[in-house]
Formats: C-alpha cells, sequence, structure tokens
C-alpha cells in the first residue's frame, strides 16, 4: 500500500475489539524457545513485526501451525546456530531470542537487532545481565556471541527499568541454576504476561510487576496454552480517535487497569470516559482542554501514545 485517503470530518460511533497486544506477542513467542514441548498462544495479533518473529523461530528449528489468532508451536527440534544477520536487522524486538536461546543452550551467536529507529536503544544492559549470570561476552564486526557452561542464578540492578532486558534476563534466568533477583525492573502488564506463560511452562518466577522479580531455575520447561493480554496502546489509540472526532465509542476487550494513565488524561481533557471489567466507552463533544504530559514507565504515561495525544492537543 502506497498511501492512505483520509476523508475527515465524521464522528466515529459504534463498538470495537482490541487484539492481543503486539508488545506481549513478540517476548512470548520469543520464551518459546525455551521449551522443549509445545505452546499454543491464543489472540495473537496479525502484524508484520509478529510475522517477522515467527520467520526467525522457524529458521531456528521451532514448528509453527497458525489458525488465525490461534498460534502452535513445537521447539522440540530447535538448535542452537547463528541467528541470521538478516533477519535480526528487520525488527528490534529480535534481540529477544537471545536470552532464551542462552538460558536453553549457553550459548547465542547474532547480529545486533534492527528495527524501530526511536531513540537509543542498547543492549548494554542485556549484556551486563547476560554477564552478571556467568556468560562470557564477545563483540566483534557487528555480532554478539553469549556463551555459558552453565547459567547460575545472580542479582541484578538495572540501570534503568528496561523492558527488553527485563524479559531477556527473565527467560535466560528461568533455567540458570539458584535464584535470581532482577532489581529496579520493568512493570508494565506484558511483563506480567510473560510471568504468567513462562509459568505455565513450569518455570518459578514471582515479583513481575514490581520493582523486584524473583526467579528461581528449573530443570527444564513443558507446554502450555496461553492468552495473550489486551493490546493497551491499540486501546488507547482507538480511545483518542474517539475524543477527536467527538464521538462515542466503546473499546472492549481490555483491561481498563492497563490504562489509567491514558483514561486520566483524556479526563482531563474534558472527555468523558465510562469503565467497565473488560471496556471503556469515551464520549466526546469535540471540545478538548490543553493538559500537559510526560511520557514515563508503567504505570506512568505511556510514550506511545504521545503522538496520539499530540494530535488530539
Amino acid at each position: 500500500m502506497e498511501k492512505f485517503i483520509v476523508i475527515g470530518g465524521k464522528q466515529l460511533h459504534g463498538k470495537i475489539r482490541v487484539s492481543g497486544a503486539k508488545n506481549a506477542t513478540l517476548p512470548i513467542l520469543a520464551a518459546s524457545l525455551l521449551a522443549g514441548g509445545s505452546s499454543t498462544i491464543l489472540e495473537t495479533p496479525r502484524l508484520r513485526d509478529v510475522a517477522v518473529m515467527k520467520e526467525l523461530l522457524t529458521y531456528l528449528g521451532v514448528k509453527i501451525d497458525c489458525q488465525g489468532p490461534v498460534v502452535r508451536l513445537d521447539g522440540s527440534n530447535v538448535r542452537p546456530m547463528e541467528i541470521s544477520e538478516e533477519l535480526m536487522r528487520r525488527m528490534r524486538a529480535s534481540n529477544l531470542v537471545m536470552g532464551a536461546l542462552l538460558g536453553r543452550f549457553g550459548y547465542v551467536r547474532a547480529s545486533y537487532p534492527g528495527g524501530c529507529a526511536i531513540g537509543s536503544r542498547p543492549m548494554d544492559l542485556h549484556l551486563k545481565g547476560f554477564i552478571a549470570l556467568g556468560a562470557k561476552i564477545t563483540e566483534k564486526h557487528g555480532y554478539i556471541v553469549a556463551e555459558a557452561g552453565e547459567l547460575k542464578g545472580s542479582e541484578i540492578h538495572l540501570d534503568f527499568p528496561s523492558v527488553g532486558a527485563t524479559e531477556n534476563l527473565m527467560m535466560a534466568a528461568s533455567l540458570a541454576k539458584g535464584q535470581t533477583i532482577i532489581r529496579n525492573a520493568a512493570k508494565e502488564p506484558e511483563i506480567v504476561d510473560l510471568q504468567n506463560y513462562l509459568n505455565g511452562l513450569g518455570a518459578n518466577i514471582r515479583g513481575a510487576g514490581t520493582d523486584a522479580i524473583k526467579i528461581l531455575g528449573v530443570e527444564e520447561l513443558g507446554s502450555t496454552t496461553h492468552s495473550i493480554i489486551p493490546d493497551r496502546i491499540e486501546a488507547g489509540t482507538h480511545m483518542v480517535a474517539a475524543a477527536i472526532t467527538g464521538g462515542d465509542v466503546t473499546v472492549s476487550n481490555v483491561i481498563p487497569e492497563h490504562i489509567e494513565s491514558v483514561i486520566a488524561k483524556l479526563r482531563e481533557a474534558g472527555v468523558t470516559i465510562e469503565t467497565g471489567e473488560d471496556w471503556v466507552r469515551v464520549i466526546s463533544d469535540g471540545n478538548i482542554k490543553a493538559v500537559d504530559l510526560k511520557t514515563l514507565p508503567y504505570p506512568g504515561f505511556p510514550t506511545d501514545m504521545q503522538a496520539q495525544m499530540m494530535v488530539l492537543m
């Protein structure tokens, strides 16, 4: 598709259902590499990044069967190998396979990931964490090699509550010997969803959603069925669209608790918001008040909603 043609001036009315969260799906798909069994993932969104992650997993030996939003993965034939540079550079989240492969095989060789170009996203926090778990890191000619005879539990303090680093270290530590504590961990709902998936496989993880996550390593991981949480950014985007157009829209398949910061700012801007157990209704007369906005790590206002709010203002 080369262009979108938008005919404006229309109020948005009706109901729309949110799909599964991309930012929960990607680490959960990557985490399937840890297990020798099979996983059935429900509510998987149909997005380019998800397709690239599936392609990367297939390259590594995962058998994948897709039926709409249901994805079945079998990681029994995964073997450690150099990860395709072309695949790694197509998506930033491709670095999430590193923690899973290091945890299961004690070895991973991959190029630096690509993808989103907004701001600096160094791998330093990931690599420091791997080193704390006992891995030896070598960087040369754009490639990272991490290897360890056996990963051992450790106490890791993140300099910043990085979502990707928290996820990578949770995966690597799941099969490490002993207990790992990740301090100043990211608190995003997607971190909690990853914990729930890993525990479903047989991991022993507690504390996701707080700044201290405790992982007691286990010998192996098995099989599970898991449903991806709703996408809070997609939900917020629909809500802002309704507010901009002076519409009346009910967004379903949401967890209102996950978008409290967005709800609060829209109310501050003069938008009427009603909430239920799994829905949010947005009613707007189009008269929007200016608000001050600062993005912060969860539970603060999400960076991925900043652009939408700028349009609203």
